[in-house]
């Protein structure tokens, strides 16, 4: 789903907000929107656009009129990560892979403090996982609008049941 749903989005966005293609924009941060089928999804993906808003206001060479408009959306994390990622010299290439790389990490720091998982296992599964980034990087760049999915059932019935959990180890 990862390289079938926000990274394409990524990958379309980042020469959108590089040419100011802002209704261009808006279409994919609402197609993200939409594929965040819980409150829960939606809020931990509208925290992590505007927190990264936040701190790109704070960074100089940031397009104040691009940032303006990403604030207004509001934001999705994928999108605001893609205009932090426009305003780069990077490819689109090496923003997508520097994207899943942190995913992944932080699929595996989430296991080894939930699961009792030791550092040394959590650094071969991310070696096992990166060995596939750069697939999965081709696959989102090739992808075209009408390809764009994010089906995963499963997760949102999850996510459905963790939303309404009492107490959690740590904010996912």
């Amino acid at each position: 789903t990862l390289a079938r749903g926000d990274l394409a989005v990524i990958a379309q966005a980042i020469p959108a907000w590089r040419s100011g293609e802002l209704q261009r924009i808006t279409h994919l941060n609402d197609w993200l929107l939409q594929t965040r089928e819980t409150s829960e999804l939606r809020a931990q993906t509208g925290q992590m656009g505007r927190s990264l808003c936040n701190w790109l206001r704070n960074h100089d060479g940031i397009d104040a009129a691009l940032l303006a408009h990403c604030e207004q959306l509001p934001p999705t994390y994928p999108v605001a990560f893609a205009l932090a990622a426009a305003q780069l010299v990077a490819g689109i290439r090496d923003c997508l892979l520097t994207y899943t790389f942190g995913w992944a990490e932080n699929m595996v720091q989430a296991a080894i403090k939930s699961v009792p998982l030791g550092q040394t296992a959590g650094q071969r599964i991310l070696a096992r996982l990166s060995q596939h980034i750069p697939a999965a990087v081709q696959t989102a760049m090739d992808l075209p609008d009408d390809e764009r999915q994010a089906f995963s059932p499963m997760l949102a019935i999850l996510s459905s049941q963790h939303e309404t959990q009492y107490s959690r180890l740590f904010r996912s």
